[in-house]
């Protein structure tokens, strides 16, 4: 599943399935329990029969009704009544359709009597206006709080210089989503409550924030459970691509198992060292590994890299703050574990999905090379968040850090 069908689900659950229509074409009834419906893309087209591969699921074949109407919905229309009347011979392959009518016991077909069509262009369009909505509008953090009675929920985003709060405030209208234990993808994300939403979940929002960029009134959620630890390797397993990890912080050995939509990361020496220099400088006084004042004449620039130069800190740096390790990483390339060559010791930090009793976490990031980071800051992957939000495609995109 791609980004596209993230977008067509959200599109055709927000839009179409909220429109009051009939289900069948004029002058056909059909019973509530024998209507079927499916969200898909279109793989093979013969006169009325379609394949349909679903966002979710198996394929499913397709047979248009002589009675059926076929619309096309512009982007952004929530009515029906201003869609476009099609036929059947203007369907293509490769077109986003939502289809409703009789399914088969199985599941494996539907009679269609109602095909919703959303072209490519149109899906590609909603896609990048979803993209630049969630990186202008979109923000996140940890959860703080969440009060059920007002509706409101208490971010704090981490990093080595304090926590800063954002209130979010939700209202019935607040579309929430619920990422699946085992994936980092939004649309394996399931349609959820603020019930749903605990502290120390992961959360993003998307909604107009007050002037001081404080608060927040969100009109689409996503949170889940995402944790992150340093520790060291003690065995790795190419074959099944499993790694066991002792968590420094707890000393617990856990199961990380690395899938193709791991990102991993080798942290090359010198960025690494110029990196704990950095954190070591902001850490907050009495955290352990922070650093005391600067020499003389240093002032409050940037302070000087392993070569002696001045480190204008690059992708990473933010004025007179810490380094942001996420927006770093967006910019470095990505590698493989074959490519890391972990060897027994080795400091890992990883971000990873919940996991299930039946499976073990999933590596959503994980950097190696980052042994002079934890020495200068024992706690900076507790400190300094890193996000899933870049990093799983759909919605959530951007900076998560905002």
């Amino acid at each position: 599943m791609n980004e596209k069908a993230a977008v067509l689900v959200t599109f055709f659950a927000l839009a179409i399935c909220a429109t009051p229509v009939g289900l069948a074409a004029e002058g056909q009834t059909e019973s509530p329990a024998s209507i079927a419906k499916r969200i898909g893309t279109v793989k093979t087209i013969n006169g009325n029969a379609l394949t349909l591969t679903q966002t979710s699921g198996p394929e499913v074949s397709v047979t248009i009704q002589p009675t059926a109407r076929i619309l096309r919905l512009a982007p952004g229309d929530k009515d029906l009544k201003n869609a476009t009347p099609l036929q059947a011979a203007d369907l293509h392959v490769g077109d986003m359709v939502r289809v409703r009518g009789s399914g088969s016991a199985d599941g494996s077909s539907i009679a269609a009597l109602e095909v919703i069509v959303i072209t490519q262009a149109a899906v590609a369009a909603v896609t990048d206006q979803m993209k630049q909505d969630w990186q202008k509008r979109g923000a996140g953090g940890l959860v703080d709080t969440v009060d059920a009675a007002t509706g409101n929920v208490t971010l704090s985003i981490p990093s080595l210089a304090g926590k800063k709060p954002l209130v979010i405030h939700t209202t019935k209208d607040t579309v929430v989503h619920r990422y699946a234990p085992d994936s980092v993808r939004p649309e394996d994300a399931k349609l959820s409550s603020l019930a749903d939403i605990h502290p120390g979940d992961q959360l993003r929002a998307r909604g107009n924030r007050n002037a001081d960029g404080t608060e927040m009134n969100a009109e689409e959620i996503y949170a889940g459970v995402f944790p992150q630890f340093a520790g060291t390797v003690k065995s790795v397993d190419a074959s099944s691509g499993i790694l066991s990890v002792q968590d420094l912080t707890t000393k617990k050995t856990l199961q990380v198992k690395v899938s193709a939509d791991s990102q991993l990361h080798k942290i090359p020496a010198e960025m690494a060292q110029m990196f704990a220099v950095r954190l070591k400088g902001t850490m907050p006084a009495g955290m352990p590994g922070a650093g005391g004042a600067r020499p003389a004449g240093q002032g409050n620039g940037p302070p000087p890299s392993p070569s002696g130069s001045t480190w204008s800190g690059g992708a990473g740096n933010r004025p007179n703050g810490p380094p942001d390790l996420q927006r770093m990483l967006s910019r470095m390339p990505s590698t493989t574990l074959a490519q890391m060559n972990l060897q027994k010791g080795d400091a890992v930090i990883i971000l990873a999905t919940e996991g299930t009793a039946t499976s073990p976490r999933t590596a959503v990031t994980m950097l190696s090379g980052v042994e002079p980071i934890l020495q200068a800051a024992p706690s900076a992957s507790q400190a300094m968040m890193l996000t899933p939000w870049s990093l799983g495609g759909g919605a959530p995109g951007g900076d998560a850090s905002q």
